[in-house]
């Protein structure tokens, strides 16, 4: 009777099981068939556009051919300055004596008869210049002019059949080209370093608050001391700057060079060596960068282009019609968005040259055709 009862029980405890483990795998099955009927969901991401940016070999950014035909066109610029330095005993004058002081930078020649240009802090106050060549000859020089506003000295040895450097057409650089940077860091002569171009029409406060003209190109090409004077070029072997500067805490390169444009640079020195003056006009402003207020109360469709705050009574700008809140936006034909880039339009003419100049006034454009006239000194 005992046996039957845990036969019984036995039975019964084997059919649940079998049960429960036909339930649960039937209740799998109908969930697997449930899923096969609806269609798996994916994680959707946004897929990236066509960004092919492959290029055959040829189109490589290639330096070579921009660095040899570049760098004997780049010379040392040694410096000698005189010093009159006097000893003191007990506040009285005992001797006098002359003592020198040295400097160097870099120069690029411009013609084939020993035309060079550098930077005027170089050259300034310097009693002797000398120049070493390529070739290591060294040559004397003698300072034909120089301009502070613009850091441009031109200076000329006597030698022909020079190697020198075509000018370029720094305009046409673009953000993200290539250029290279030629000079004597260090007096490490000849050396070359390259970058991109990082920015345009940059400008730096004056630490002496002089005027000056500043639209710098700013690259990361790697520029020290020494190099001030040097050239900028680009991968077709053109002069399209010359360095003259670099930002750092350190006196030494932190990834922050400029250079003194093309479109100045070569004005510039053909009034030095023709007039031994740079010829400079004005328009007779006071202008600023537009900020985000001024645009807002001047109903402007963008914040490019620069306000003017005043015009001088008898200035060429009065004479013509330009009058205070007027917005430039391009000076013939050239877009300028800020003051620096007004500079540089400005300082490529001289006296008695004819510019247009597209300005906003209440919502709508005017020209204006300004013949320029000569800074009164």
């Amino acid at each position: 009777m005992i046996d039957s009862m845990k036969r019984i029980v036995f039975f019964i405890l084997l059919a649940i099981v079998v049960g429960g483990i036909s339930g649960g795998w039937c209740a799998r099955y109908a969930v697997a068939q449930e899923k096969q009927k609806m269609p798996e969901r994916k994680r959707e991401f946004p897929m990236p556009g066509n960004r092919e940016v492959a290029i055959n070999q040829s189109a490589w950014p290639d330096f070579t051919y921009a660095a040899e035909h570049s760098v004997e066109a780049v010379v040392h610029v040694s410096v000698f300055k005189r010093n009159t330095v006097m000893e003191y005993f007990f506040g009285y004058p005992i001797r006098r004596y002359e003592g020198v002081q040295a400097g160097s930078g870099s120069g690029v020649i411009l013609t084939t008869d020993g035309y060079i240009v550098t930077n005027n802090h170089v050259i300034k106050d310097a009693n002797e210049v000398q120049v070493t060549l390529y070739d290591k000859r060294t040559l004397p020089a003698r300072l034909v002019g120089a301009d502070p506003a613009t850091d441009v000295a031109v200076l000329k040895v006597d030698a022909d059949n020079l190697p020198f450097l075509p000018f370029g057409n720094s305009d046409s650089l673009r953000l993200g080209e290539w250029v290279l940077a030629i000079g004597n860091p260090y007096n490490l002569n000849s050396t070359i370093t390259a970058g991109i171009v990082s920015a345009k029409g940059r400008q730096m406060m004056s630490p002496d608050g002089r005027y000056k003209i500043e639209s710098f190109i700013q690259t990361d090409a790697a520029v020290n001391p020494g190099n001030s004077g040097g050239a900028l070029v680009n991968t077709r072997g053109e002069l399209v700057g010359i360095n003259t500067a670099i930002a750092s805490p350190t006196g030494s390169f932190s990834g922050y060079s400029f250079a003194v444009p093309t479109a100045i640079v070569q004005k510039v020195v053909e009034d030095l060596v023709q007039h031994g003056v740079v010829q400079r006009a004005m328009l007779g402003i006071v202008m600023t960068n537009i900020t985000d207020a001024a645009g807002e109360k001047l109903k402007l469709k963008n914040l490019d282009g620069v306000l003017i705050i005043r015009v001088y009574a008898g200035s060429v700008a009065e004479k013509t019609g330009m009058k205070q809140g007027d917005v430039i936006t391009a000076i013939n034909g050239i877009v300028v968005k800020n003051t620096s880039a007004v500079q540089e339009q400005i300082a490529r003419y001289r006296p008695g040259d004819q510019i247009e100049i597209l300005v906003m006034r209440d919502g709508k454009e005017r020209h204006f055709n300004v013949v320029l006239e000569k800074i009164n000194n």
